[in-house]
């Protein structure tokens, strides 16, 4: 082409986006393969699963937990249902349980004594984490040791011993499972720093440091096992420094981060414990990508920072993660327990985007049946993870299920906590939210912690303790002490929302009506991101123009059923094995690669997600030769066809990263087509000559329309609709810098 192209610079959001909780779709091939569930493999397979939410109330040092028992279900469920784990050979440990000695004794019995060669070992830790100092440290620049808290936490003030249990036990404990197998795997979901509370998030740590030594029945429990291993002091001090025993160790935030008890819609759980239980009933990870992905997760979640260690030169992280193949289909959930027509559903596969849209008129059929009509199950309610259901057929306890359709409400509204910062200000701002629509405030209530549902952001002000909270992970700009703005649940700042020193709550939420707006839109966007559910065959990759790197991608995998070798080879990995990047640089152009696999059009819509500032549709627009000559087809994709956005050969326009930051793409597909949207967006461009960006309430409208488009006119109540043989919403996430 002669003429010069005209550059459409995006922006994207600040590093802060990590506080919106849209989710990353990272797929993985491997949960394509749809063949025979595979019988259990020979190898016994033994956990030990550890929470404790109740610790002792005499104490000040100590904030009781929420989420550490529901992560001891939530992994518990997966090992039994996607793992091929036998009930009896789990053993759970919680609460008034989970003593030092309850812990301890656990671990010797059920996991050392009973494994044998080849045995495939969990142990799964939730709960709260400190430091003690060490009087021998191995690292002598670092005289603390990380320590796990015991339901019967006690502290000696006097000599300042607290009964916690060391890493150093830990490794001493993996290392006598090292003389029977390597297939350890060690999930620690605590930490080691914080501790209290952040916004309406808990924090899995209590007070540690140089007044907490180790107690003498903690140095004499590692005296008896370095006698029973043969080690000498020496030869323990050589083999830590190395690394850990054996196996692999995957911790849920680095040493001085937080690991928090988030809460999910109708209930609390480890934000790392549920990505990952959720990631894995949906894929086959092996160690390496499964962190990998849930790293990119995580960063729309809080601000930790998950980690795995392996022994040098083990190659442990490509190993499959829990060093066994999953051996059913993936899958949404469980059918626990039938009676007649009415069946209870345990939902631990949906995606924590997706929860708000897991409600009643939702349908979930069985995976594979051999013969016969496949039954189908439809919620009638849901409390947390748990749904009660009626099933039309033929049901069976235990058998998984995939989602068929889900539910949107078309009144859903946003929860906005109203923080206690706000003392007398507190009635005012509620009756300001009150009359914005789709608003809903929140007040803290007595007794619960601190909201009494769950909220999707909090009005505060900006105060001295806040900023302080705040000073590890400080913004570019800290927001000024009495500020009012908008917080995460997890206490981290929204970008661009916090005003000038003294603003009034009258005029602070004039300010901010249309970023609320926004914020809603987004939200209901998350609910229909299906990417792992969908039966259409759709591929996504997000590459350089005319480079051939690939940066990122996302697929169907469900929708890959009749030849797998269409299919990309892995959601994390390029075909030649190495981890997708998900990374521009400042100035790259940049292009998507979409492909239909279907036998029948399907219609498009590319859409960048700010959503504090709004949405930025980038497919279709007004550049594209096709949009301005025939838009009624402009988002037409044909069979088997691949379409390039934008197109080096015929567009005349690139899309250039303009500043760094992380970036959010939203892919619509749908059989049905975008006739509401179109024509909202028309609207908008119309007089424009680029990109069209939207914000606020024109942000919500073109959310709604296109649910209504994709739903095209399936209700239940006041709820749309939309199947996954209808459409396919994926997610592809990126960082620029």
């Amino acid at each position: 082409m002669t003429s010069m192209k005209r550059r459409q610079f995006i922006q994207f959001a600040t590093s802060a986006l990590a506080t919106i909780g849209l989710n990353q779709l990272d797929l993985q091939r491997q949960s394509l393969r749809y063949g025979k569930v595979l019988a259990q493999s020979t190898p016994r397979k033994l956990a030990l699963l550890v929470g404790i939410n109740q610790y002792p109330t005499n104490s000040d040092r100590f904030t009781s937990l929420s989420g550490c028992v529901n992560d001891v279900r939530l992994q518990e469920q997966l090992l039994i249902n996607r793992f091929g784990f036998q009930p009896e050979d789990i053993k759970t440990v919680t609460d008034t349980e989970a003593t030092r000695d309850g812990i301890l004794t656990a671990f010797e019995t059920h996991l050392i004594q009973q494994a044998k060669p080849g045995d495939v070992v969990v142990f799964h830790l939730s709960g709260h984490g400190s430091q003690v100092i060490d009087p021998n440290p191995i690292d002598p620049t670092y005289p603390l040791n990380s320590s796990f808290v015991p339901a019967n936490e006690h502290w000696q003030a006097e000599e300042g011993f607290v009964n916690e249990i060391t890493g150093h036990t830990l490794f001493l404990l993996m290392f006598a499972l090292k003389q029977k197998t390597d297939n350890v795997t060690v999930v620690l979901d605590s930490c080691h720093s914080g501790g209290g509370t952040r916004g309406n998030v808990k924090i899995r740590a209590i007070p540690g440091g140089v007044d907490f030594r180790i107690s003498p029945e903690e140095v004499e429990y590692q005296q008896q096992w370095l006698k029973r291993l043969n080690l000498s002091r020496e030869d323990f001090i050589k083999l830590y420094q190395q690394g850990v025993a054996t196996g692999a160790v995957i911790a849920s935030a680095q040493r001085e981060q937080f690991a928090a008890d988030y809460p999910f819609p109708g209930f609390y759980a480890g934000a790392f414990t549920y990505l990952l239980t959720q990631t894995l009933w949906q894929n086959n990870h092996d160690v390496e990508s499964a962190i990998a992905g849930i790293e990119r997760d995580m960063r729309f979640l809080s601000t930790q920072i998950p980690l795995v260690e392996v022994p040098p030169n083990s190659r442990h992280q490509r190993e499959p993660i829990y060093f066994t193949e999953p051996k059913t289909f993936p899958a949404e959930g469980v059918v626990t327990t039938v009676e007649n027509n009415r069946v209870q559903v345990w939902l631990g596969g949906i995606s924590q985007e997706s929860l708000e849209a897991i409600s009643e008129g939702s349908i979930f059929t069985p995976p594979f049946r051999s013969r016969g009509e496949t039954p189908k199950v439809e919620l009638i309610s849901r409390n947390g993870l748990i749904a009660e259901a009626k099933a039309e057929g033929n049901i069976q306890p235990g058998e998984l299920l995939q989602e068929f359709a889900r539910t949107i409400p078309r009144d859903w509204k946003l929860h906005i906590g109203l923080d206690p910062s706000l003392t007398k200000e507190t009635e005012t701002a509620k009756t300001e939210l009150e009359s914005l629509k789709r608003i809903q405030p929140i007040l803290p209530q007595p007794g619960e912690f601190p909201y009494p549902v769950d909220v999707h952001y909090i009005l505060s002000r900006m105060t001295d303790e806040y900023q302080r909270q705040l000073s590890l992970e400080t913004p570019d700009k800290m927001p000024p002490v009495d500020s009012l703005g908008l917080f995460s649940p997890a206490l981290e700042v929204i970008p661009d929302s916090f005003g000038i020193p003294g603003e009034t709550v009258t005029k602070g939420i004039e300010r901010l009506q249309g970023k609320l707006k926004s914020l809603l839109a987004a939200r209901i966007m998350r609910m229909t991101l299906n990417a792992e559910s969908s039966r259409l065959n759709l591929e996504v990759t997000m590459g350089l123009e005319n480079r051939p790197e690939i940066v990122a991608q996302a697929f169907t995998p469900r929708g890959c059923r009749q030849d797998d070798s269409k299919c990309p080879p892995l959601g994390s990995r390029s075909e030649s094995g190495q981890l997708l990047s998900h990374q521009l640089s400042v100035g790259d152009a940049f292009q998507f690669r979409v492909t239909n696999r279907e036998e029948k059009d399907l219609h498009l819509g590319i859409m960048l997600v700010d959503p504090t500032a709004g949405i930025t549709v980038l497919f279709p627009n007004e550049l594209q030769e096709t949009s301005r000559q025939d838009p009624d087809n402009a988002t037409r994709l044909q069979p088997n066809q691949t379409l390039l956005i934008p197109n080096p050969n015929k567009d005349e326009f690139v899309f250039i990263a303009e500043e760094a930051g992380l970036g959010e793409v939203l892919i619509v597909a749908s059989d049905q087509p975008l006739t509401k949207a179109l024509l909202k967006m028309r609207t908008l461009a119309r007089g424009k000559k680029g990109i069209v960006s939207t914000r606020g309430e024109d942000s919500l409208e073109i959310i709604n329309d296109l649910v209504d488009d994709v739903s095209r006119g399936a209700q239940v109540g006041v709820r749309r609709r939309i199947r996954t043989s209808q459409m396919a919403a994926l997610s592809i996430t990126f960082n620029v810098v």
